[in-house]
């Protein structure tokens, strides 16, 4: 029964193996070759690691870039909003507008069609958030070196 054709089969692969030997032994190489490579990548480029910066005085902020300066948050919770009042009126004399937005949904389209001067803010929790900047808005590359 399936002991027979079992042992019919492997007998079989091993007589293919030993017949093809070209392909058998591509079979085992070209793994290798390719894990090579990549360790061979991966040490000519190797990570950076960034040292810590120090404390250091940047001077005054220019407030004219933040003249009709919008920032859209949600989900419009307590915290949110004295997070975003403190945000908006603690650093700048003049404030900055902010809108709160009932989902994610919305905020990202109200950021399709404000002006380019629109920065979304998503909190995760009391602790976390995310920013969500315009497609215009150039990204850092900095940080982009090894990914």
């Amino acid at each position: 029964g399936v002991w027979r054709q079992t042992k019919a089969l492997l007998f079989k692969n091993c007589l293919i193996k030993c017949r093809t030997k070209k392909s058998s032994v591509q079979e085992v190489l070209f793994p290798l070759f390719f894990l090579f490579w990549l360790i061979l990548m991966s040490m000519m480029h190797p990570h950076r690691i960034y040292d810590e910066v120090a404390n250091t005085n940047l001077g005054t902020l220019d407030t004219s870039m933040l003249v009709n300066f919008v920032i859209g948050y949600t989900p419009p919770t307590r915290m949110a909003r004295e997070i975003m009042k403190k945000v908006a009126f603690d650093n700048f004399e003049d404030g900055i507008i902010t809108e709160e937005y009932l989902s994610e949904e919305e905020l990202q389209e109200a950021s399709a069609f404000k002006p380019s001067n629109f920065v979304g803010v998503v909190f995760n929790d009391a602790m976390s958030y995310q920013l969500r900047f315009p497609d215009s808005v150039a990204m850092s590359s900095i940080y982009m070196e090894s990914r």
